[in-house]
């Protein structure tokens, strides 16, 4: 729980607090289930998208609020996949803060390790901390910072694999802590977005639900383009060579991933 809370301006060089966790059954059948996946595919695997979430409340969980923030890219790397009730531990610190107009983006170095070191799953991640300016305070340079180039140049080169409907159930049931732009509509308005955004993470859970093979390694790097509403049309797609990866409507790209990094 987070009220109450005492938070911290992110720095660099920030130490998260080291963490113990587990991945539960009965927690990702619960929020899989709420998205419509069947967990009984993943056979007692943890589905690799659950860290983009957990390395974010890392940094909650160690002073940093995550209130108001957007989600920019990630690079997800399973070194060695845990299995599901897996005891682990999570490390990280902030590798950089750097000014926008719009805001901080924030870099972070998030892990997850075994009990006895082993390093099994890599979250380095880049985030919008948005922070309100004075009228005539402006900072030069694109809003969020420089944007690397797009990884799907049209999605009429992506082949479908999936359509999905979201339902803002899907999302209330999937979480309900860390950021109320996800949640609550009178936060997401105020944030400036129609209706409350799904996270990074739940939308990621399509992708692996679609590419990954349960157990196996992965390196993908997620660019979050658009902002996915709760009660977006998706497509699920892939370029032929089965090297880019998107969640897209209609002719835009919302998420996507260049599998190997």
């Amino acid at each position: 729980m987070t009220e109450g809370k005492v938070w911290v301006d992110p720095s660099p060089g920030f130490q998260l607090r080291t963490q113990r966790l587990i991945v539960a059954s009965d927690d990702q059948r619960s929020k899989l289930g709420a998205l419509a996946i069947d967990a009984n595919l993943l056979n007692g695997w943890v589905d690799p998208a659950f860290f983009i979430g957990l390395g974010i409340h890392a940094g909650i969980e160690s002073g940093i609020s995550a209130e108001g923030n957007v989600n920019m890219l990630t690079r997800l790397v399973v070194h060695r996949a845990p299995r599901i009730d897996e005891p682990m531990q999570v490390k990280g610190h902030i590798e950089s803060v750097t000014e926008v107009p719009r805001g901080l983006r924030v870099a972070t170095h998030v892990y997850f390790e075994s009990l006895d070191g082993e390093l099994l799953v890599s979250v380095p991640r880049e985030s919008l901390k948005p922070l309100k300016r004075k009228s005539n305070q402006k900072v030069a340079g694109p809003g969020a910072g420089d944007r690397p180039p797009p990884i799907v140049a049209s999605t009429e080169s992506l082949n479908q694999v999936q359509y999905v409907k979201l339902e803002p159930e899907q999302t209330l049931n999937y979480s309900r802590e860390g950021n109320a732009i996800h949640y609550e509509e009178d936060a997401a308005i105020a944030a400036g977005f129609r209706a409350p955004i799904i996270g990074g993470g739940q939308g990621v859970h399509y992708l692996t639900q679609a590419f990954w093979q349960p157990g196996q390694r992965l390196d993908w790097t997620i660019f979050f383009r658009r902002p996915i509403f709760w009660d977006d049309d998706l497509h699920i797609g892939q370029t032929d060579d089965a090297q880019a990866l998107a969640l897209y409507r209609g002719e835009k790209v919302l998420t996507e991933v260049a599998v190997g990094g």
